[in-house]
């Protein structure tokens, strides 16, 4: 229950540091100073702004962190009710069987069984005649 009210406050907050960052003005030059617009940013006046917004920053970004470990250690607890997938099974293993056995190709024809060509026979007068016995 702590976490459902403690997590709109941490969004809220977080939402709150967003805005406060962006409206704070940038150290260096803008580009708005670059065309001449540079006078145009004292929303809050030209130091008490700064000094406001600064503030707001550290408190915001203070209760950033407090509300990020607070969360992370009501979560390990299972504030929540638990894991998200505390009570879902993985999908049954597949039961292992043994691979199909390799057939050999079939002999193209001109070859003997065994699937390798044979060498021309040498007749004893150097002439060479093709498998077969022709």
């Amino acid at each position: 229950m702590l976490q459902m009210v403690l997590s709109p406050v941490y969004v809220l907050t977080c939402l709150l540091l967003l805005i406060v960052v962006l409206l704070q003005q940038g150290k260096g030059g803008d580009i708005a100073a670059a065309f001449g617009g540079g006078s145009s940013q004292t929303a809050f006046g030209a130091r008490a702004g700064a000094t406001v917004l600064t503030r707001a920053t550290t408190i915001l970004g203070a209760l950033f962190m407090v509300g990020a470990l607070a969360l992370s250690i009501i979560g390990q607890r299972g504030g929540a009710g638990g894991s998200v997938v505390g009570g879902v099974e993985g999908p049954a293993p597949v039961p292992q069987t043994a691979p199909a056995p390799v057939t050999p190709p079939a002999t193209p024809p001109g070859q003997p069984e065994g699937g390798q060509p044979q060498a021309p026979e040498q007749k004893p007068g150097g002439e060479t005649k093709p498998p077969g016995g022709m």
